[in-house]
């Protein structure tokens, strides 16, 4: 039987832990999959840790990292549990872990990914895969995204193709035959709208969109919000919870807009910084492939989908990979290259000098 990897990650979101359990011979299959949640006290301390002010004393951070290698640890035995599958069947695990912090300019770039992978191997007895990004930082890139890889690997045609992956941020990979993949974070796409409905409503996001369709889009604040540099400059280029959080967004709000007006904005900034990045880098695009959180956001997705018309817009189900799962299958893969010795990053998506084996390796 082939080996099995097992890919964990918490996005910038942070409501809980993906486990993907994944075949990659003779082709990719998910075996099993859930979303693990965090508690919320331990949700709020890593939320508390998304703004640009933020501070954490040290020994809080210790305990953190520690408390989240124990959380994506559980949420490895779940899944193992779930699909009956024995630790010595798995040939390692892939963990992201959980970004506090992602500055990949400056004098000293770095990301920062915590969820302590010592834990998580001792707990699982399964080789641990951890730290993906800092080598391509360290080779002068953005450490941001790595998807795109397993995209190319798994989604590519004979046709220009966009995966767009919605979670707290966007990005997009973009797959034209005979030319170099692309791909980069377009900016926010569930971030700023589940703080904003956190704040107002008390919920962890909108749920459909619901509150957002109730609103109307104020035209004077999102061009206060699209003319934020980011959106702008060309790739390669990330962004974070770092950037895009409520510190910004209040920076940008002025007295007097009713806060479902607010949140319709901010859908419409989503769906159109997406959209413009598309027409930007690929307008022969003709299909749009979407996974993320933001694939259960049906405002959201009727807001990208007339925006990329006369492209399609469809979840990655249509090409075999359940939507939620696809960046837990990211990691699954990226594991298995860091076995073989293989780079993981695409140099001309994420700027490094070149390709790079990626990740540590927790025996």
């Amino acid at each position: 039987m082939a080996a099995l990897y097992l890919g964990l990650i918490s996005g910038t979101s942070a409501d809980g832990i993906d486990a993907a359990l994944v075949r990659f011979e003779p082709r990719c299959e998910i075996v099993g999959a859930l979303t693990h949640p965090y508690s919320e006290s331990l949700r709020a301390r890593v939320l508390a840790l998304a703004t640009s002010s933020a501070t954490i004393a040290l020994d809080d951070y210790g305990a953190l990292d520690v408390a989240i290698g124990e959380a994506f640890a559980a949420a490895a035995h779940e899944l193992l549990g779930r699909t009956f599958t024995a630790p010595a069947d798995v040939a390692a695990i892939g963990s992201h872990g959980q970004t506090v912090r992602h500055r990949p300019t400056g004098e000293f770039p770095f990301t920062l990914q915590i969820g302590d992978p010592t834990v998580i191997a001792e707990r699982t007895g399964i080789t641990t895969i951890a730290d993906f990004r800092r080598a391509d930082v360290a080779a002068g890139g953005q450490g941001a995204p790595l998807l795109p890889a397993l995209h190319a690997a798994v989604f590519a045609s004979d046709k220009t193709r966009i995966v767009l992956n919605l979670g707290g941020i966007a990005n997009i990979t973009v797959l034209a035959p005979g030319r170099d993949v692309l791909g980069f974070d377009t900016g926010p796409a569930n971030c700023l709208l589940d703080a904003w409905a956190h704040r107002h409503r008390g919920t962890a996001r909108d749920e459909g969109g619901a509150w957002a369709k109730s609103g109307r889009v104020d035209r004077e604040l999102l061009a206060a919000f699209s003319s934020d540099p980011y959106f702008a400059a060309p790739p390669p280029k990330s962004t974070g919870r770092e950037h895009f959080n409520l510190d910004w967004l209040d920076a940008r709000l002025r007295a007097g807009v009713a806060p479902e007006h607010v949140q319709a904005t901010l859908l419409a900034l989503s769906a159109d910084t997406i959209a413009d990045a598309i027409r930007a880098t690929a307008p022969d695009a003709r299909e749009v492939f979407a996974c993320g959180g933001g694939v259960h956001n049906p405002a959201l997705m009727e807001a990208i989908a007339e925006r990329v018309a006369p492209a399609t817009l469809a979840s990655t189900a249509a090409l075999g990979l359940d939507p939620d799962y696809v960046e837990a299958v990211g990691f699954a893969w990226l594991a298995r290259a860091r076995l073989a010795n293989e780079p993981g990053n695409i140099p001309a998506v994420t700027g490094a000098r070149g390709p790079r084996v990626l990740g540590a390796i927790y025996p």
